[in-house]
Parts: structure tokens; sequence; C-alpha cells
């Protein structure tokens, strides 16, 4: 079954990839791998803004974080490489946070149980899960990736 496939059998549709706001690509392929930039989280069209711990809940952060892997699907859509994904390597997770929230897994478990949804085994994946003062636009969560590629 393809990606796209599945995308769909799940009832899910990848939003436009977000163009680069700084001096950066969205992705990079090095190696065998796609190394995709930090992902902020946009649900319906609106980025998700604040902080865990203090403006914004778990289940919310979730959900932000969920949105930032489906927009590091569309990266990989957007640079024809979506079906060559072979591995999710590794996830990156940042949380906007105060200094005593310590739930950042819980957040990053929105990515990161999305790839095991779209690529079963082949989204298990290496992890990290930090606690930041702030990301850039004052969003709640930001993610990247790195994915190991079959040879196209």
């Amino acid at each position: 079954m393809t990606v796209e496939a599945r995308l769909e059998e799940l009832g899910l549709s990848l939003p436009a990839a977000a163009a680069p706001v700084a001096a950066y690509v969205p992705v990079v392929v090095s190696g065998g791998c796609a190394y995709v930039s930090g992902q902020l989280p946009f649900v319906e069209g609106k980025l998700v803004t604040g902080r865990l711990g203090e403006d914004v809940a778990v289940d919310q952060g979730y959900e932000a974080a969920r949105a930032c892997g489906l927009m590091l699907l569309a990266q990989l859509r957007a640079a024809g490489l979506l079906e060559r994904v072979e591995q999710v390597v590794k996830l990156g997770a940042f949380v906007s946070s105060t200094a005593d929230f310590t739930d950042q897994p819980k957040v990053a478990n929105g990515a990161s149980e999305l790839m095991a949804e779209v690529f079963g085994d082949a989204g298990r994946h290496a992890r990290s899960a930090v606690g930041v003062p702030v990301l850039p636009l004052g969003a709640a969560v930001e993610v990247d990736g790195i994915f190991a590629l079959r040879a196209g």
C-alpha cells in the first residue's frame, strides 16, 4: 500500500507544505536520509501558539505535535520523497513550556503516534522531547525529523 493510500484510509489529508520563514530549506537529502527542518503546528490553517503548563493543555499540545507531524509528511511529499520513506529514523520535538512542565513526552506522542499510524513498524523511531521557553512565532510545538529513504 502506498503512503498516500494509507493516509486516505486513515482519513488524513496533508496541508500544503509551509514555506521557510528564514534562511534554510525544508528538506535536505544526504547519505540516504531526508532531513526535514522543524515544522510548526497549523490546525485549520491557524498556528497553534502558547505555552504548555501555562495556556495550552497537554491534549492541545498533543494535537499540535500531530499537526507538526502532518507538516513533516507534507514537506516530504512536496520534495517528491513521501513514497520513498523506508524508516522514520528520529523525531525531535520542541515544546514551549513553563519551567515546571514535565509532560513533553506526552505532547511529542502526537507526532510519534502519527508516524506509527502512517508507516506501521517503519514509523517506530528514536526521539527527543525537549522543553524550551519560546519557539518561533510563539508556536506551542515544533518537530523536525530524519527519514531513511529507499533508493530512487
